[in-house]
Formats: C-alpha cells, structure tokens, sequence
C-alpha cells in the first residue's frame, strides 16, 4: 500500500480500493465531468462512448480492484477535494493514438491526463498541490520523467477545459515545455 503524504494544507493518497468511496463522493452522481469517470484516455473512443456513466464508473472500479491506482485523493480534512489521474503512460493507451500527444521519444514516462477538484475548493492551489503529490508519488514508483497534457487557457476560461492541467501552474512546478503541438494544448515534462 501507498503511504499517505502530508502536503500542509492537504493530504494526498493513491486511490485503492479503501478510497474508493472518496472518489465516488467526489465525482458526484455526474462521474466527474459527463460520466466520464476519469476513463477517456485509459478506453478506446468506442468502448469510452458505450460506458459513459455506470459503464466508466465499473471500468475505473475494475482498475481499482486489479490492484491498479489509478490516481491521487487529496483530502481537506476527511474531506476528498480533489483527483489527479497518473500512472505510466502505456496505461493511456488513447494517448497514442491522438495526432497531437503521441510519445516524443521511447523514453519512459509517466503521464498526469486528468485533474478534477471540487467547486469549493477550486482557486486555492490545490492543482499546484495534485501536482506535487502526483510527481512524487510517480518518483516513488521509480518514474524518471512525468509528462501533462495542459492547455494555456484564455482569459476567464474555466471548468471542463482545463481537466488536464493548466500549464502556467505546471510551468511552476516545474515542467519545461518539450512540445507544443498546436492551438492551446502543451506537452510538458518535469525531470526528476
């Protein structure tokens, strides 16, 4: 089992099955964003469509009960505030098979695709702080390089375009830009 991270404010913990009802109070009845349950990038577009809803809920939890941690909790309090997916890259298998993010290179890296955070939480830091816990959590693992998908967003612009990063906030934890694919969108890596 993961260790629990302190990170002042927050606590972060990997998602086992013992956070599993954490990730389900935090994703609310809408599964996140549309009943995505976190699983565009793990499913092929087909299989993603036919399972929005309860289909990517049982998919994300049949990933959770292989073992598998799909991703970060971070708690205020006892409270679940907030989720960053990481994992290996081969784990977003739709990675590769989009024109703008497929791999630079053969290196391996760990891939940060998907950020959600609770209303009420949103404009204190937390993405900053998914980030942290994120990167060292995949440092722990033995990552040497982590990579995220993060737009430049307009100003004002908000809410489900931004799912996958912020890249001025990365930029601050430390990525450097190793792409720029087009329009908006950033591939960033951080070296650890």
């Amino acid at each position: 089992m993961q260790p629990e991270v302190d990170g002042g404010r927050y606590r972060f913990k990997p998602v086992t099955q013992t956070q599993w009802d954490d990730l389900v109070n935090l994703f609310g009845e809408r599964g996140a964003c549309n009943g995505c349950w976190c699983m565009w990038w793990r499913l092929r577009g087909s299989e993603f469509r036919a399972g929005v809803g309860a289909g990517n809920r049982q998919a994300l939890r049949d990933l959770v009960d292989r073992g598998v941690i799909p991703g970060i909790l971070a708690y205020d309090g006892e409270k679940p505030v907030g989720w960053c997916s990481v994992g290996p890259r081969q784990d977003f298998p739709r990675l590769n098979s989009s024109p703008r993010l497929r791999a630079l290179d053969e290196q391996p890296v760990w891939s940060i695709v998907c950020y959600f955070v609770d209303r009420k939480a949103r404009g204190q830091g937390l993405m900053q702080a998914l980030t942290e816990a994120a990167v060292d959590y995949a440092r722990r693992n033995g990552a040497g390089i982590v990579e995220a998908y993060p737009t430049e967003p307009a100003t004002g612009q908000s809410g489900g375009n931004l799912y996958m990063g912020v890249a001025h906030t990365l930029r601050q934890a430390g990525f450097i830009e190793a792409a720029h694919p087009g329009n908006s969108r950033y591939v960033l890596r951080r070296y650890l």
